[in-house]
């Protein structure tokens, strides 16, 4: 357990404590408001929908196999998965540009708390809000006919992945939150996050793109991290995606930790 830190007045803080009574907060907010949950759950289905019935049978066609709709729902599901997180990541933004802008950081300041605490309470928040919808976009995919091969060692294994995804792009989104001026400018600060997954081998083959634009799939983070999501999904080799894949999350985790403390300090 994490010792108590001591102030210069002799009082103690109790991290662990204060994060978790923050952490109560933001689900409370989550529990009080489930129309922001259930929008950043509904564009990831509207898409799968969208994908799956608007484009798969004719994308299904080049996979190999037998082609079709039942082959595309499988191969896209993944790129589904992600584009659920980079949703909650967008409302991470607003979330602490909300804080940050609506007084109650200065209110925070007043109390005797550990300074992490208001930060790792939306973090973690975050994490499990993502859970839930991730768990939700899954069991819509399944209705549509996504047909998964991974055993009870796949799933957890996928679950626990993309956890730690979660939590590398969420320290991100904390930094792009603090760092926007206004609520408007955080909901549009993830949105390259939420593109970039059409740049990526998340919907068609990147073989199957223009040279250039194959080379930045390719080479970009959002690639190895849904190959890994369909490896581990469809019981097939990892190989090295998921080692590359896990050290972007650990790059991006960093990088936002990093950039939200020195932010988040210098606000303080």
């Amino acid at each position: 357990m994490t010792a108590p830190t001591i102030t210069p007045a002799g009082l103690p803080f109790h991290p662990l404590r204060d994060s978790a009574t923050m952490l109560r907060r933001n689900l409370k907010r989550m529990l009080r408001y489930p129309s922001m949950t259930v929008l950043l759950v509904g564009m990831p289905v509207v898409f799968l929908l969208l994908f799956v019935y608007v484009f798969g049978g004719t994308m299904g066609a080049g996979l190999g196999g037998s082609g079709g709709r039942a082959d595309y729902v499988n191969y896209v599901v993944p790129a589904i998965l992600l584009m659920t997180v980079t949703s909650v990541v967008q409302g991470t933004a607003i979330s602490i540009a909300m804080d940050m802008t609506e007084g109650i950081v200065a209110r925070f300041r007043t109390m005797h708390i550990a300074r992490v605490s208001v930060l790792t309470g939306h973090v973690v928040g975050s994490v499990i809000q993502a859970m839930i919808g991730l768990s939700a976009v899954t069991g819509v995919a399944l209705l549509v006919g996504f047909r998964p091969e991974a055993d009870l060692a796949g799933w957890l294994l996928t679950a626990g992945f993309l956890a730690v995804v979660t939590f590398a792009f969420v320290w991100l989104a904390v930094a792009l939150g603090l760092v926007s001026k206004t609520v408007e400018v955080a909901s549009n600060a993830p949105m390259p996050l939420i593109l970039l997954p059409f740049l990526s081998s998340g919907f068609v083959p990147t073989d199957s793109m223009p040279a250039g634009l194959a080379w930045v799939a390719e080479h970009q983070p959002f690639t190895p991290v849904i190959e890994t999501l369909r490896s581990l999904l469809m019981g097939t080799p990892v190989g090295n995606n998921g080692w590359i894949a896990l050290g972007w999350c650990a790059v991006i985790a960093l990088g936002g930790y990093l950039w939200s403390k020195k932010l988040y300090n210098r606000e303080y």
